[in-house]
């Protein structure tokens, strides 16, 4: 016997969509929610505090308004190099000719296809003759000349680039720290606008956390290291002991290492992460010609199979959904693309070896799981969570069945947002000498997230707030629950 297949059952997409707001969504937020969004990425690169305020606030009214919790990843700035503006938006750079970067000043006029002011005045110091520097993650390559005066560069190989566009070199050669004077300014309105993760640009190692970490205090959003550096990627493993998630950026990555090494380090880095249960967003240029296409290549539907196939817990929009003529068509592509692997490939999704087996609540998620795959008839597991560690735990066994998580916080939906399989919803806090499993019960059959009659499994504890699971059941779920939540009611999004 195997577990029902049926379109039902099925349509249960585990692996989480993140889709970054910008001009071209800001005011389609709800229409991004129905193709799939599970995180809305704000971007702190781009965009003024009221942009931001505006994109927040349609999350939150998207979320209340679809019942399914919405997650809000802040995406600092860092120490990412950007030119000003150019002339027309755009110009076109031709292999050959001179290009120069200059430190910004007030009042200068739009760059054009001779150079082009950059964000960081401290460029000439860092870089050395010789030096290759990357626009646009590679759409053109630079070869510095010269550094006297401002950093004179020959465009080996020539394109298109944008206003705002972003200026590579090695990481190894930056002196500005991780956390950048304009990243500690931004935290406050991150705060405020109710950020659930952060994300953290251009982590170099564990400490670049640790400061981060100490400014948003051990409650505080859960901190997304991006691993977009050479250093980041020799001291992964330590940066995994305390990052709550990670993304691996391949846009930055690709200037930092060969640009063949690239999957291979992707897949080594999500196998690491899916081990150590922590979850793990694959990013950049996943559909990138949907920016302007509405259909993405062959090779971008492998791309996005590929970050399946990987364990990768999310993947991740940036210009298809921001900037692009076709943003909810590009939801709808990533989301097909992955519940069509989900379904198909089964047999090839790898699980985390979950080390926290030895806790507690490690021990009843592994038995948890092993009832699934020991009985097919088990369609979800329920368990209820006050901080998502039990839900974190659960996810990264991928036990092939919709973990329906509930928890008192609202904070902790938002940030299981990103944990494959796992779908959130908000409750109020369980009393302690309620009868947990049918509290747990009762929750699921208001929250009509089943698609099918089908056996749960429940894990919850019957101790203090904040005490481990240590309850664990099998209850039949009649087959009249689920039948209102087609479209937004978690297991059931497509």
């Amino acid at each position: 016997m195997t577990r029902d297949t049926s379109p039902a059952t099925a349509s249960r997409r585990r692996t989480k969509l993140v889709c970054t707001i910008g001009p071209a969504t800001e005011h389609r937020m709800d229409e991004l929610e129905r193709a799939g969004m599970d995180v809305a990425r704000i971007n702190f690169s781009h965009g003024t505090a009221a942009t931001r305020r505006t994109a927040a606030r349609a999350v939150r009214q998207t979320e209340a308004a679809s019942g399914r919790p919405v997650g809000i990843l802040i995406d600092l700035a860092g120490p990412k190099i950007r030119l000003g503006d150019v002339a027309g938006g755009s110009i076109e750079l031709e292999a050959g000719r001179p290009f120069a970067l200059r430190a910004f000043r007030k009042g200068e006029p739009p760059g054009n296809a001779t150079g082009a002011h950059v964000s960081y005045a401290g460029l000439a110091a860092d870089v050395q003759v010789g030096d290759r520097v990357l626009l646009a993650d590679g759409a053109a390559e630079l070869r510095v000349t010269g550094i006297a005066g401002g950093v004179e560069t020959e465009v080996v190989r020539g394109g298109t680039v944008r206003s705002r566009t972003g200026v590579a070199i090695p990481a190894d050669r930056l002196s500005s720290p991780a956390l950048t004077a304009k990243d500690r300014a931004d935290l406050p309105l991150a705060i405020e606008l109710g950020a659930d993760l952060i994300g953290q640009s251009f982590v170099r190692g564990p400490d670049d956390i640790r400061a981060l970490r100490a400014l948003l205090g051990p409650d505080g959003p859960h901190i997304v290291a991006k691993i977009e550096t050479r250093p980041a990627v020799e001291s992964f493993d330590a940066i995994l002991d305390v990052v709550d998630s990670v993304m691996i950026a391949r846009g930055d990555l690709g200037v930092e290492v060969p640009y063949e090494e690239v999957p291979l380090i992707q897949k080594q880095l999500v196998r690491r992460a899916l081990d150590r249960g922590i979850p793990s967003i694959v990013a950049t240029q996943m559909l990138e010609s949907m920016t302007s296409s509405p259909r993405p290549t062959r090779a971008e539907a492998s791309d996005v199979a590929n970050a399946v196939f990987d364990g990768a817990d999310a993947i991740m929009l940036s210009g298809e959904t921001a900037i692009g003529a076709y943003p909810v068509l590009a939801a709808e592509a990533a989301a097909r693309i992955a519940l069509r692997c989900e379904i198909g490939g089964a047999s090839q999704l790898p699980a985390g070896m979950a080390p926290s087996q030895a806790t507690d609540v490690g021990a009843l998620a592994y038995a948890a799981a092993a009832l699934v795959t020991a009985d097919v008839s088990i369609e979800a597991i329920a368990c209820y969570t006050r901080t998502g560690r039990t839900a974190r735990i659960l996810s990264a066994l991928r036990p092939g069945v919709p973990i329906v998580a509930f928890s008192p916080d609202p904070h902790v939906a938002g940030r299981l947002a990103v944990a494959h399989g796992v779908f959130a919803r908000t409750c109020a806090p369980l009393a302690e000498s309620s009868d947990r499993i049918g509290e747990l019960d009762s929750l699921l059959r208001e929250a009509q997230v089943l698609p099918t009659d089908a056996s749960v499994v429940f894990v919850t504890s019957t101790g203090t707030p904040g005490s481990a699971p240590d309850v664990l059941a099998v209850r039949h779920v009649p087959a009249d629950v689920g039948r209102r939540s087609t479209g937004r009611g978690g297991p059931t999004d497509a």
